[in-house]
């Protein structure tokens, strides 16, 4: 009842909000429920005057059941099927992940960006979109309005990616593998990979591009471990030496990223009942509920931000989407020629 009465309204907001935007999202896919849901949040929080009574639920909607999706993500992953096809692209993968994250770095000092948006733009673009952005914000402590900011910056670049890729590989000559390979390395987000390598196979019937361009990214999701790992004990380090100067409330536990040890466990649950001879179709409702689970946090992440103050501070965040966009599609083409596979 406590439980109730501290988050029942936020939440319920949150999940009123999101079922209309899961809907459209399925409808849109290149645009995508999350996307829908903090457009509507923004929108929605302008008309709220009081939000005291709602703020527990949304803060926690935005921060547990943000972590909650990304743990349930993990459903998705079958390691050994990973595995199969992962590993040949596992040298374009690493490529465009490094100059994507090589970008962001250099842009940050260039454009004295706050370093939040900087990581989430950097490892939102180079991972997979939304759902890197999920697993890294709380690990860096980014607030909302820096998630929000980052989704917006990575959404732009997806629909143009899924809009022109399709017809770019096919003037670059590219055969069907190799489009595969570009779509799941190049695209940002998971629904926008889809919506490419789907176009592709429209324009060229038989072509199964869409198998090989997602497992290509469920191979790239699969970097969110080490990332969010890698992250984490540098904000602990920044910690340790702030409270080496006084602060004596610094915790590991705090900041270390314990719920991706959880999306670990459902990857290694998942492959090891696969192999048992569990159908995949199982996992489904898992991933189903992954996805609204960050829809909804979403929502909560929209009612939090201030989109005046988002649209006057957005030109930096996409100049560097843009050129983190550039340089992993110059890389993953630049790879796969000289790998052999284009």
């Amino acid at each position: 009842m406590n439980f109730l009465k501290k988050y029942g309204y936020g939440l319920a907001l949150c999940l009123v909000i999101a079922l209309p935007c899961w809907y459209l999202g399925k409808l849109l896919p290149v645009i995508g429920g999350p996307v829908f849901a903090i457009l509507a949040g923004m929108v929605i929080t302008l008309l709220i005057k009081d939000k005291s009574g709602l703020q527990g639920g949304i803060t926690f909607t935005s921060k547990k059941i943000l972590q909650y999706a990304v743990i349930l993500l993990g459903f998705g992953m079958n390691l050994s099927e990973i595995a199969k096809v992962g590993l040949q692209s596992m040298p374009i993968i690493l490529s465009t992940i490094t100059t994507s994250l090589v970008i962001a770095f250099v842009l940050q000092k260039l454009l004295k960006m706050p370093s939040n948006i900087s990581t989430l733009v950097g490892v939102g673009s180079s991972i997979c979109g939304g759902s890197a952005i999920a697993a890294t914000a709380p690990v860096i402590g980014a607030d909302d309005e820096e998630i929000a900011q980052s989704i917006s910056v990575i959404f732009l670049f997806n629909v143009i990616a899924a809009l022109i890729f399709p017809s770019l590989g096919g003037l670059l000559g590219m055969t069907n593998e190799g489009f595969g390979l570009f779509a799941g390395t190049a695209v940002n987000d998971t629904s926008s990979v889809t919506a490419a390598a789907a176009a592709w196979d429209g324009m060229h019937p038989g072509a199964n591009a869409l198998d090989t361009a997602t497992i290509v990214k469920l191979t790239r999701t699969l970097a969110i471990i080490p990332i969010t790992l890698v992250l984490a004990f540098w904000r602990t380090a920044k910690m340790k030496k702030a409270g080496q100067k006084g602060d004596g409330n610094f915790s590991l536990k705090k900041v270390f990223p314990f719920f991706i040890l959880f999306f670990v466990l459902a990857s290694v649950i998942t492959t090891i009942s696969v192999m048992a001879g569990v159908n995949v179709a199982f996992f489904k409702p898992f991933k189903e509920l992954s996805k609204f689970f960050i829809v909804m946090a979403m929502a909560a992440i929209g009612l939090n931000t201030n989109i005046v103050k988002l649209v006057k501070t957005g030109g930096k965040p996409i100049l560097m989407g843009l050129c983190c966009w550039i340089g992993i599609a110059c890389v993953s083409i630049f790879m796969q020629r000289l790998l052999g596979i284009f």
